[in-house]
């Protein structure tokens, strides 16, 4: 960086003695700050150089000399104090506390006469007109061929992000430099390492300080080691260090910027879930394309709320309830017509279990909407508790807008749930989270009857082990959807391994009640249950699967039946089952394993993953809820086609950030728990 043009114009008008004169006046008021560690070579000059400019308050914070750095120090005539934790911003902290009344100003300068000291006069002269003095080495071609090859690439690399990410140009990271003591005082440093100079340098940005970048001389060092570049150990260290404390205080600044990114996160997924609206119905011919630019409305803005670090109770609610009741009116997905269906029907007096939608027994049933129904030829998969709570459903209202504002209520009980446990801020991950407020209010799936007791579970048990109100839950999450009965049977082994019978006991009875009860309750109602899940349908279908896919490929003869996934999964489940010390960690990777392993994947069954997430902070989850919107663009061809056809492309940009993720989090995590 150039010197300001008006310093120029000054400078050239006035000769070595009139400089001498001008800086006098400040010179009075400046405490110089040395930091030394083994210094004993140089350390006498620098202090006697700057003495000679009349800078007579210097202090050396010698930070655990083993030479006579002190000595040396004391003899040159500076003040010297000792600081024993090892930092160069400690020393330098260390010096700048107790100062006199009087001092308006503090210069730092290093300690091994590497720098031009007859610089210093120039920088006092500018501070006329300026907070902050930095002197610029590499503004000067010979300064610059002196500092070495790490010097230069930390430098050029600091220098450049700082101008990314705050707008200021500097050129240098110089140790000669001067601050105005209440500018200093603002800045509130933190930084006790070599993070130093760029916390002081970002914070004066950040403080809209007056600052002046001067070209300095720069020499070898006279005597000693340097700390940093003289080492490969150092110099890795150097690199780590500005990449560190950019980021954190580039992290700062974003926490700052809280407003900026509620209000953006907001705007764009409300607008997103206006956009989606009326694009439910995939059947039309052109919806799909629609739908997706909603979605990747609504997803930007998910991605927007991971920069949320503090979010009120009130914009926490407001959002969640908002955006799902945008999406009510939404043409739903055609599961929900066999919800209403198999509700109205067992009104009538007949089982969605002997009774198919295209049973002649039914005809005066029909209603307009009939021909909508999925599958007419089949009877009802979806377990017997959940077809009491369809027939409740139904009871009070056989709509659409009844069934979504139930499966709502259901979702947002499990927003507050993972709010009080975790916070609202992470459980912005589930209640703003685009995939998870459209499969329930959009698209009218009954996910959350499902994920509400497995949440409500999860949460019992790591309240109090011993209490049967976890096992409950989950046996109430197993009578919805049966895929969670390995998360009840963990919760029982623990149990059993810590030689607490009767409360494994009371686990597995509670557990099983639920389960039990719409079995029984089917079987008097109706005297007989009939077959629960279509064998044909659970034995060939397939779509948008990851791990069958896969072998498939390798081997054709495995499409032919999906029971060998069950042979091949159910190692996969006991290594878990036996590694897992935490039910939120068994749940997270058992979630994830049944999903890849399972031969039959829609999009809302990426629910099951999302309360997990909040736990974990697991990146592939959440990245998941952005790619799986990629299901719709499969589903259009199936529309048109009557299969589904899915390309390797289609089915990794799905499943690939999942993978990635989780490995990238697994990562994380395993190297913070051995540091």
């Amino acid at each position: 960086m150039q010197e300001p043009e008006s310093f120029n114009r000054e400078w050239t008008r006035m000769d070595a003695n009139d400089a001498q004169l001008a800086a006098l006046s400040v010179a009075s008021t400046v405490q110089v700050i040395i930091p030394a560690l083994d210094e004993e070579a140089t350390i006498g000059a620098v202090v006697m150089g700057l003495r000679e400019l009349g800078l007579l308050r210097i202090r050396v914070v010698d930070n655990g000399s083993r030479d006579n750095t002190v000595a040396v120090a004391q003899a040159a005539g500076a003040e010297v104090l000792v600081e024993s934790r090892r930092g160069y911003g400690q020393a330098c902290w260390t010096g700048s506390q107790g100062l006199p009344a009087d001092v308006e100003w503090l210069l730092f300068a290093d300690a091994d006469g590497s720098d031009d000291l007859a610089d210093v006069v120039r920088l006092m002269m500018a501070a006329e007109q300026a907070d902050f003095v930095l002197g610029d080495r590499r503004a000067r071609p010979e300064a610059r061929a002196v500092m070495t090859p790490v010097q230069q690439f930390g430098n050029g690399l600091a220098t450049t992000l700082m101008r990314w990410g705050w707008g200021k140009a500097y050129n240098d990271l110089g140790p000669l430099r001067l601050v105005r003591r209440s500018l200093y005082e603002r800045i509130a440093m933190e930084d006790r390492g070599f993070g130093w100079t760029i916390e002081m340098q970002v914070r004066a940005v950040e403080l809209g300080a007056r600052i002046v970048e001067l070209p300095v001389g720069y020499m070898r060092r006279k005597g000693g080691r340097s700390k940093i570049s003289g080492t490969v150990k150092g110099s890795v260290q150097a690199g780590t260090i500005i990449l560190g404390t950019l980021a954190k205080l580039w992290g700062r600044r974003m926490a700052k910027r809280q407003r900026v990114w509620r209000i953006l996160s907001g705007m764009l997924l409300v607008a997103g879930a206006m956009m989606m609206m009326p694009f439910g119905d995939f059947a039309q011919e052109g919806v799909v394309p629609w739908f997706l630019i909603a979605a990747v409305v609504m997803s930007a803005g998910f991605v927007a709320s991971w920069g949320v670090r503090v979010i009120s109770p009130a914009w926490f609610w407001v959002l969640a309830v908002i955006l799902r009741l945008l999406l009510v009116p939404m043409v739903p997905g055609d599961d929900v017509w066999r919800y209403l269906w198999e509700g109205k029907i067992q009104l009538a007096g007949f089982s969605p279990y002997l009774h198919a939608p295209l049973d002649p027994a039914l005809v005066e049933l029909r209603t307009g909407w009939w021909e909508w129904i999925n599958h007419p030829e089949l009877t009802a998969i979806y377990p017997p508790l959940t077809q009491l709570v369809f027939r409740l459903i139904a009871a009070l209202s056989t709509t659409v807008v009844a069934f979504k504002l139930v499966f709502v209520a259901a979702d947002l009980a499990v927003c507050g749930l993972l709010s009080r446990r975790f916070g609202y801020t992470a459980a912005l991950l589930y209640a703003w989270n685009p995939l998870v407020i459209y499969s329930m209010a959009g698209g009218a799936h009954y996910e959350s009857l499902f994920v509400l007791p497995l949440v409500a579970g999860w949460l019992a048990w790591e309240r109090s082990v011993e209490s049967g109100r976890s096992g409950w839950w989950l046996g109430v999450s197993v009578a919805v959807k049966v895929m969670s009965a390995p998360l009840a049977a963990w919760c029982v082994w623990q149990r059993l391994r810590a030689r607490r019978w009767w409360s494994a006991l009371t686990l597995a009875g509670c557990a099983v009640l639920p389960v039990v009860t719409g079995l029984v309750w089917f079987k008097v109602e109706f005297g007989e249950l009939g077959a629960l899940a279509p064998a044909d349908f659970v034995d060939k279908a397939r779509g948008m699967d990851l791990v069958p896919w896969l072998v498939s490929s390798m081997w054709p003869a495995a499409l032919e039946s999906n029971r060998w996934i069950l042979v091949a999964f159910a190692p996969v489940v006991m290594a878990l089952f036996f590694l897992a010390r935490r039910l939120r960690d068994f749940g997270e990777w058992y979630f994830t394993a049944l999903l890849m392993f399972a031969p039959s994947i829609h999009f809302w069954y990426f629910v099951w993953l999302m309360p997990w997430a909040v736990a974990s902070r697991n990146l592939g989850i959440r990245l998941l809820s952005v790619s799986g919107f990629v299901y719709f663009w499969v589903w259009e061809t199936k529309s048109r086609t009557g299969e589904w056809v899915v390309s390797p492309l289609e089915r990794w940009l799905i499943w690939g950030p999942l993978v990635l993720g989780a490995i990238w989090t697994w990562s994380r995590n395993r190297k913070s728990v051995a540091a």
